[in-house]
């Protein structure tokens, strides 16, 4: 049985192949950074968990101990400041641990390069990336894709919104653009195949669709799917990337510092300069996956609530990444609450569905214009919004997205604790608890706001008078919406013929 190390285990691919690679037969450690993240993964009792930082020769060394393949699947895409110095110190690293332990293959998924033109600084660094892991004395596979089509997926999330918010596009040039998507199910397929690769194969290999399309006809192929008119489509030459990305972080979920990169590497056409993959992997039993099909099957993943992993699941921003002190460590330190508790006649288990499915569709429950204003002022301000949803409808991860708050604390029945990933003058949670009290149930919800500098202590001030409505509204809501459920599961039992 060989031993494979994933790295970007919790991300959008790492995610999905891990378990594909345990179904297979492989024995899988995964390299992450934060251990919570991954408490709540169905598969996460099936693998061994390092926790570390690519960085980190010590922690990248252990990981690479007895190792036969590595996956190296993490890019900054949303990231700010010096990421390409911060990724080639990763790709060093990992190099350097992978060849000292004998790994046997390196597997690495980069972006698909546009034939001349100049690239972008993601594209260039992830090509940077690619090369540091090649020229390693491990065999290595850097495989080169280009828009990956998938429930969750960014280029997927991007396309359906844009399409699904506007009758009309003014768009940029780019979207004559000629695109060859790839669905994340044959991105999937040549990642598990290239394990088993001789070792005399090191180098780049482009993958790709059958599909080679415009931008614009992207668009509108998504659109007959979803059942909805084709939008006209006008190519706008004033629209530069930066202005487009403002546009894009304004009608689409996606934040303005993912969509920068993202448009900026549609500058070009970018399609497969060859198919020699081919050659060592055969296609997918009944071929690779049209566009069309790709946009079918994300929409029955949506439709149905099963969306395995989502572009959510990376952090945004300079969000915090250390969990809330406890109430003793506040000491000495400023910090504002908003303490508010309800008494409910609903069980412990009913006013936990209300919890859980907080968000996203199902909304905050209270004040539906206050929470929209605040998503739009945080997209204004370059923020991730409300509109970034949650991963599935009822239920809850460690280290989900929420609209612009983040799972970071689940015990499943009793506490949710949400970070806020919103742009703040300091740091914000917000913790729900469901105690059980008699025959019923209390509810306990808490703000917590620790300022940074007098900005954030005006910011506190400012809202003060809005969190009588927003924050007392929302537990009376909850608690009621807990009392409903519990009245009509009442009425169920008592009345059984009626609920067939």
């Amino acid at each position: 049985m060989k031993s494979v190390l994933v790295t970007g285990a919790t991300g959008y691919i790492g995610g999905r192949l891990v378990p594909r690679l345990l179904d297979a037969g492989y024995e899988v450690t995964v390299l992450v950074r934060s251990v919570q993240k991954l408490i709540d993964v169905p598969w996460v009792t099936r693998v061994t968990v390092i926790e570390g930082d690519l960085r980190d020769p010590e922690a990248v060394a252990t990981a690479c101990a007895g190792i036969d393949v590595l996956y190296y699947l993490v890019h900054s895409m949303g990231s700010r400041g010096n990421f390409e110095e911060m990724e080639r110190l990763a790709a060093e690293t990992v190099a350097r641990a992978a060849a000292d332990s004998g790994v046997g293959r390196i597997v690495y998924l980069g972006g698909l390069r546009p034939p001349g033109g100049k690239l972008s600084k993601h594209l260039s660094s992830r090509q940077k990336v690619g090369e540091i892991l090649l020229a390693s004395g491990v065999p290595t596979v850097a495989f080169q894709a280009g828009v990956v089509i998938g429930s969750g997926s960014t280029s997927f999330e991007m396309i359906r919104h844009l399409t699904e918010v506007l009758p009309y596009m003014p768009a940029p040039k780019w979207v004559r653009n000629f695109i060859q998507p790839i669905a994340v199910r044959d991105v999937l397929y040549y990642l598990l195949l290239a394990a088993e690769l001789p070792e005399s194969v090191n180098r780049t290999f482009d993958i790709g669709g059958p599909d080679v399309l415009r931008y614009g006809q992207m668009m509108n192929g998504y659109a007959l799917e979803a059942g909805l008119r084709q939008r006209p489509i006008a190519a706008l030459p004033v629209l530069t990337p930066w202005l487009a990305a403002q546009w894009v972080n304004l009608v689409t979920p996606i934040p303005r510092t993912i969509a920068i990169p993202i448009i900026a590497s549609l500058q070009h056409d970018c399609v497969m300069g060859e198919h020699d993959i081919d050659a060592y992997i055969p296609p997918p039993p009944g071929g690779l996956t049209g566009y069309r099909r790709a946009v079918r099957l994300a929409l029955a993943k949506l439709d149905a609530g099963e969306v395995e992993t989502t572009w959510q699941n990376s952090s945004v921003f300079d969000a915090p990444s250390d969990p809330l002190p406890s109430d003793p460590e506040w000491a000495g330190r400023t910090v504002f609450t908003d303490l508010r508790e309800r008494r409910t006649g609903a069980t412990p288990a009913q006013l936990w569905e209300i919890v859980e499915g907080i968000g996203g569709e199902n909304g905050w429950y209270s004040f539906p214009l206050a929470w929209a204003l605040r998503g739009w002022a945080d997209k204004l301000a370059g923020g991730v919004g409300l509109r970034r949803g949650r991963r599935h409808p009822q239920r809850l991860q460690t280290g989900d997205a929420l609209d612009f708050w983040r799972v970071e604390k689940l015990e499943r029945g009793q506490l949710l604790l949400l970070r806020a990933e919103m742009r703040l003058p300091g740091l914000a949670w917000l913790q729900m608890q469901v105690l059980p009290e008699g025959e019923g149930a209390r509810y306990r919800q808490r703000a917590i706001f620790f300022p940074r500098g007098l900005a954030g202590r005006l910011y506190w001030l400012a809202i003060l008078p809005f969190h009588g409505i927003i924050f007392s509204g929302m537990a009376n809501r909850i608690t009621s919406a807990a009392t409903r459920v519990s009245t009509d599961d009442d009425f169920a039992r008592s009345h059984p013929a009626s609920s067939l």
